[in-house]
């Protein structure tokens, strides 16, 4: 069966990037215990010059007209953060911001708006001083992030709120989605970690198989509900299956809002697909969990990477796909988490997503078949 679109040399088509987060610096003035790179506030290694990151911003201006995040560690460490920000509107990019909240101020807010940022995402991982600051291992960050809410709401600042969750904050996921939504958040978006970076050295935290399953199904009854706010769960590829299974069973058609701000794309997993993420040393990569880099900008251009690069074919050829992933009747609207995938089975991005608990049809008929047999 044929699983993706053909490009002119019989390879996966590309198509263009929609959404590029680039982490402009590694430095951070939190110490989360999920972050994947990482960061700390002395981590300066590798960032672009001004004058090699506007060069960035050409490239990609030049191929493809993406959402551009500027990432970190702490973009606002970043003296001349809202320098590229303006750049990139300059050049027609749809900018944004992703702020773990602290460093923002009336002052921050007013560069925010004259660069030309579209959207600002902040980091809320827990309802409670105590949940977000034992999270983000830093006293007073719950009450920067709340700050920081405050001033974008009342100057009219577009913002979105990201939430990561393991076992120590999972019974937190409802109240923390009230708090999002009472805040004035356009959209919440509901994080499954990935155990990469700092994140490697607690899998014994990562939300269980079953439990995922049943936030995934929370999730699509609030859903349903939700009319204010925009509501996605994220590196939760099976989401898309779920809600196509709870949609036919209830008679109903599943539909998607979106930001505008998104993809666009009604699909799980998207790395390497609509999306990529630059780190500060230049490589691309599939999406911020990935490990394994698609190519250096210090020796390709964006362009050629998106394009030519071995490991964005994989990702694109869903025929490639093993275990259950590559026999499952879901596998193009949900194809696994290929971060997760790589860092739970000894780098094979192309294995079967560790955290899904569905048998695909084919995969039980055969295993129907042997018990007959």
């Amino acid at each position: 069966m044929e699983n993706q679109m053909k490009g002119p040399e019989g390879g996966p088509d590309p198509g263009l990037p929609k959404w590029i987060a680039w982490e402009i610096t590694g430095r951070c003035n939190l110490h989360c215990i999920h972050c994947r790179s990482s960061s700390d506030e002395t981590e300066e290694t590798g960032e672009y010059t001004g004058a090699e990151a506007r060069g960035l911003i050409d490239q990609i201006a030049e191929y493809a007209s993406p959402v551009l995040v500027l990432s970190g560690g702490e973009p606002l460490l970043r003296d001349d953060c809202f320098d590229l920000a303006r750049y990139g509107t300059e050049k027609g990019l749809r900018m944004c911001l992703a702020t773990n909240g602290t460093l923002v101020d009336d002052g921050v807010c007013d560069e925010i708006r004259d660069s030309g940022i579209r959207m600002v995402s902040l980091s809320l991982d827990g309802s409670t001083p105590r949940i977000h600051d034992d999270f983000r291992q830093q006293p007073g960050a719950f009450e920067g992030v709340i700050r920081a809410a405050a001033h974008f709401r009342r100057l009219e600042i577009p913002f979105l709120i990201n939430s990561s969750f393991t076992k120590r904050n999972q019974e937190d996921i409802e109240n923390v989605y009230r708090l999002a939504k009472e805040l004035g958040a356009k959209a919440w978006y509901l994080f499954m970690i990935v155990p990469t970076g700092r994140a490697e050295d607690a899998l014994d935290e990562l939300i269980s198989q079953e439990d995922y399953e049943k936030i995934l199904h929370w999730h699509y009854r609030q859903e349903q509900d939700e009319t204010e706010m925009l509501m996605r769960p994220t590196c939760a590829p099976h989401y898309f299956r779920i809600v196509r299974q709870k949609s036919k069973e209830e008679g109903k058609k599943w539909k998607q809002r979106s930001l505008a701000f998104a993809t666009g794309v009604s699909k799980g997993c998207l790395a390497g697909q609509h999306i990529a993420f630059i780190d500060r040393f230049g490589n691309v990569r599939p999406c911020s969990y990935f490990s394994e880099a698609a190519g250096s900008l210090r020796e390709k251009s964006f362009q050629e990477i998106w394009e030519g690069s071995a490991l964005f074919e994989d990702l694109r050829d869903l025929d490639r796909y093993k275990g259950k992933c590559g026999a499952c009747e879901y596998l193009r609207v949900c194809g696994g988490c290929r971060a997760r995938a790589s860092s739970l089975k000894e780098g094979d991005y192309l294995a079967e997503e560790p955290f899904c608990t569905y048998v695909p049809m084919r995969a039980a008929e055969e295993a129907e078949a042997d018990r007959n047999e």
